[in-house]
């Protein structure tokens, strides 16, 4: 009985008082209670699964088709981007995240981005990677120029790059003259953005001179700080494309070198190749920083590895998370769901495996990561994951703080409460969704597939072959291989599975 008793201590909580009583009786887990709420364990458990299955995206063959339409049409735009000036690279390798940049798939700032509303304005949302530059090639000069710069974020100077690449660059760089009479180029996030989204501009003139059938319909281009944000519609489906012009590296940076030392819940799990593969500058400056000249560091690539070792129901806890706080911490903006992520990644390396993967335990989870999110406010600190001497937090003010925390307290006292919210704006946003669908039915909208009008069928082994590929891999991200003279042929990788 000893042991029985210690091993039920051991995977319950320590937080919650409902492991065993003074007489060493196991009290029934629906009497299990959140000591600050007093919400019951099993109610919250309940809520977020109710949250999950609103939240999920059901895939039928012609929805992944759609989802397949507006994915080819994104990449043959970009093919014939590089094809205007020559500037992308022509063996180009695209990072395709699922999920938008406002839902904090990168590390980026977020005060210049328009608002769209899931059902409303879309139904699925990407962010896309677009290299620019590709610096893979190890006898090639790099050099980061982090002396102006806060952490996490860096200039890359053209300096030492050959004469072909700076000529064809010049224009999206600062110059910079030094005594010695030398010009030093700062490659500009600020206006090779500016580079990009008339780029994109052109061609989709071109493209929409020429329509053909089954051709997306481009509903919204829209710039958005230094990301062009594209919402396509195919069918009866929207989909947002959030495309960001990146730097990419492989390897891994010196600045994060001392990270690689530590130990982490993905030793053993994924190996330490996996996770240094490659980094990105991603467009966008620090708080401080000149925009015109300063890239952030991003490890989207890593983020993507990682992933692979956390469990669903710590997964599960973190998207309800996620879709509490951006609907409550928007106004002002202070915190985002990149800030939310960085903490689930720190509670992976502090907490024990053995608790992280019980399966039951998605309520224990989200209480904790708001307790950590406000521990993180009130303290003004929030480490990156990679980089743990940058506080992302660092330059909020006291008020701004306070304020939030304050409002992460009214979730903590009632979370039952804000679930049910929660849950009610997943299920508008699918009605919206849904009623979209039934006009397009009605309408007798075209399949991309099909001729305008025609009695064709997409072809049943394609819309089984897209539909697996979906399923199988829900949340996963998407390396691309375009050959821009062909653009008709993308070579897709699933993070190790190619198609």
């Amino acid at each position: 009985m000893i042991g029985r008793a210690t091993y039920l201590l051991h995977k319950i909580p320590t937080a919650t008082p409902s492991s065993t009583t003074n007489n060493n009786k196991i009290i029934p887990s629906y009497l299990e209670l959140d000591f600050r709420s007093g919400a019951r364990i099993e109610d919250l458990n309940r809520l977020i699964q109710e949250f999950s299955k609103h939240d999920q995206r059901k895939y039928d063959d012609q929805r992944a088709l759609e989802i397949h339409t507006a994915k080819d049409f994104i990449f043959s735009m970009l093919g014939m981007v590089q094809k205007l000036d020559q500037k992308l690279p022509v063996a180009n390798e695209y990072l395709l995240l699922s999920g938008g940049v406002r839902e904090g798939v990168v590390d980026m700032d977020l005060d210049e981005l328009s608002v769209y509303a899931r059902g409303t304005d879309y139904d699925m949302d990407f962010t896309l990677l677009v290299p620019a530059l590709k610096l893979h090639d190890r006898n090639q000069p790099v050099t980061l120029d982090m002396r102006h710069s806060a952490l996490c974020h860096s200039w890359l100077s053209l300096r030492l790059f050959d004469e072909g690449t700076i000529n064809k660059w010049k224009d999206c760089c600062t110059m910079v003259d030094h005594i010695n009479g030398a010009t030093n180029y700062f490659f500009s996030p600020t206006l090779v953005a500016d580079w990009f989204y008339e780029s994109i501009s052109v061609v989709l003139v071109e493209i929409q001179k020429k329509p053909q059938r089954g051709m997306p319909r481009v509903e919204k281009v829209e710039r958005n700080g230094t990301i062009i944000s594209v919402i396509l519609g195919v069918g009866s489906s929207r989909m947002l494309y959030d495309i960001l012009p990146v730097v990419s590296f492989k390897g891994w940076p010196a600045v994060a070198q001392s990270w690689l030392m530590e130990n982490h819940f993905w030793d053993g799990k994924i190996t330490e190749e996996e996770v240094i593969s490659g980094f990105y500058l991603v467009p966008t400056c620090s708080h401080k920083g000149r925009k015109e000249n300063e890239w952030r560091l991003s490890f989207a690539r890593s983020e993507v590895q990682l992933k692979k070792c956390i469990s669903a129901s710590l997964m599960q806890a973190y998207q309800v998370c996620k879709a509490i706080i951006i609907k409550l911490l928007s106004r002002p903006k202070a915190i985002s769901p990149y800030h939310l992520r960085s903490m689930m990644l720190w509670a992976c390396d502090r907490l024990p495996a053995t608790y992280l993967s019980q399966e039951d335990f998605s309520a224990h989870f989200l209480l904790g990561l708001i307790d950590d999110l406000q521990n993180c406010l009130v303290n003004k600190m929030c480490p990156n994951y990679f980089i743990p001497q940058c506080n992302m937090l660092e330059h909020l003010s006291d008020e701004m703080a306070m304020l939030h925390a304050r409002k992460l307290s009214s979730v903590r006292s009632d979370p039952a409460e804000h679930l049910r919210t929660t849950i009610e704006h997943a299920k508008a946003a699918n009605r919206l969704t849904l009623d979209l669908h039934w006009r397009g039915s009605v309408l007798n909208l075209p399949s991309p597939q099909s001729d305008a009008g025609g009695e064709h069928q997409p072809d049943d082994r394609l819309a089984k072959k897209l539909q697996q590929l979906v399923m199988e891999n829900p949340g996963k991200s998407i390396s691309v291989f375009i050959n821009p003279d062909d653009v008709t042929r993308p070579h897709f990788r699933i993070d190790d599975k190619f198609f």
